[in-house]
């Protein structure tokens, strides 16, 4: 590989809020890298930062043109540049469009279990949280359109928030199964707000359907969320893309993210962007594959050393989600006992949802001896409980 993502980069004592614990613990649970960005990037902002001046910021036409060619590159889609808007990040874009969208004590619909910030977004919006729960059987994850179709039915259900890829279990949506939630929502009023921030990391070979890109119907009901910095570990520059096809309701939008002040590019977002789209590509394909790679030996690791827990198997993200119904223990139990005993911290499957009260979630995106580490400490842990 030209990159080397065996480093092992010291993040401790630079206010990382993912390496903020013990020093024999092994944090493996928030949704960012171990692994330096694209060097490209790194450049870019180096050039940036030497200028020395650190004012206000546009967004420049090379910002729209990397989001237009890295989707029709990457993913097969043409996202027309009047479509996009600069946002903070997926998370203010979806707080901000629940907000403009919906009114206190409207449902919004949510796939449990689904990222635990979507609970935020509408609750501390006023509106209420409707969950249509993943259908989990023989170890995979399907969604349960009937169910979706009653939930969208109620008059109180406004908006609908999709995750795709899902996180976390790993799942890349089909394109019927996006169909039929378009036609749905079009039927009932509902709109769909489309978090697709994890849709680069895919398994080599696999790629994901941007919601927008299935019908006529799907682009005219969803706000699209996007952005690089999942796929670059960039998550602290604050920088994202909406995309709307619909001008009407591109219009609510974007009053939406000027109201709440989250439309603004700090210096650094736009350029990070750009290299990213513009000069990563290479960069991000080693990491797929080195992150599926790590993703391979868990799963072998577990089927062949840990038999009372199990690993769902997915398509996308550089998360697993690992059931643990077999251990004796509830998720909460598991997690807590196993950092108090190993100090391998992953995340509690609880906080994504009821259905998640089984499940832990484990980021794998880090250095290989990371990954042997953190299997170690869990064939230790189970075998503790089995003794």
């Amino acid at each position: 590989m030209k990159y080397n993502f065996d480093e092992i980069i010291d993040r401790r004592g630079t206010d990382c809020y993912k390496w903020d614990v013990k020093d024999n613990e092994l944090p493996m649970w928030i949704a960012d890298m171990d692994f330096r960005t694209a060097p490209e990037v790194i450049s870019e902002l180096q050039d940036r930062v030497s200028h020395g001046i650190y004012g206000y910021s546009l967004v420049p036409d090379e910002w729209y043109d990397a989001y237009i060619s890295w989707w029709e590159r990457r993913h097969g889609f043409t996202i027309c540049r009047e479509w996009l808007m600069f946002c903070t990040g997926v998370v203010a874009a979806i707080s901000s469009s629940v907000r403009k969208l919906g009114s206190p004590n409207e449902n919004v619909v949510i796939q449990t279990p689904v990222y635990n910030i979507f609970f935020n977004s509408i609750l501390n919006n006023g509106l209420r949280v409707l969950e249509s729960p993943l259908v989990y059987k023989s170890g995979e994850y399907s969604m349960d359109l009937e169910d979706l179709e009653r939930k969208f039915s109620d008059p109180q259900t406004s908006i609908f928030i999709l995750c795709n890829p899902h996180n976390p279990v790993g799942k890349i949506w089909d394109t019927e199964t996006l169909a039929a939630i378009g036609e749905i929502a079009l039927r009932h009023n509902v709109t769909v707000i489309s978090d697709e921030i994890h849709c680069d990391i895919t398994k080599p070979g696999t790629e994901y359907i941007p919601f927008a890109s299935v019908s006529e119907t799907c682009a005219k009901v969803s706000v699209n969320c996007v952005a690089p910095t999942k796929t670059f570990n960039l998550a602290g520059i604050q920088t994202a893309a909406i995309y709307v096809p619909d001008k009407f309701l591109r219009h609510k939008i974007m009053r939406a993210i000027n109201t709440d002040e989250v439309a603004e590019p700090n210096v650094f977002a736009c350029p990070a962007a750009i290299a990213a789209y513009g000069k990563g590509e290479e960069w991000l394909d080693e990491m797929r594959q080195y992150v599926f790679e790590n993703k391979s030996i868990v799963t072998d690791y577990v089927r062949a050393r840990i038999p009372a827990l199990s690993v769902v198997d997915s398509e996308a993200t550089y998360l697993m989600w690992i059931d643990v119904s077999g251990s004796g223990l509830d998720s909460s139990a598991f997690v807590k006992e196993l950092r108090k005993s190993t100090g391998l911290f992953l995340s509690d499957g609880i906080v994504y949802g009821s259905k998640g009260a089984a499940f832990l979630r484990m980021n794998v995106a880090c250095p290989r001896s990371y990954v042997t580490d953190a299997l170690e400490r869990l064939k230790r842990f189970a075998d503790s409980l089995s003794a």
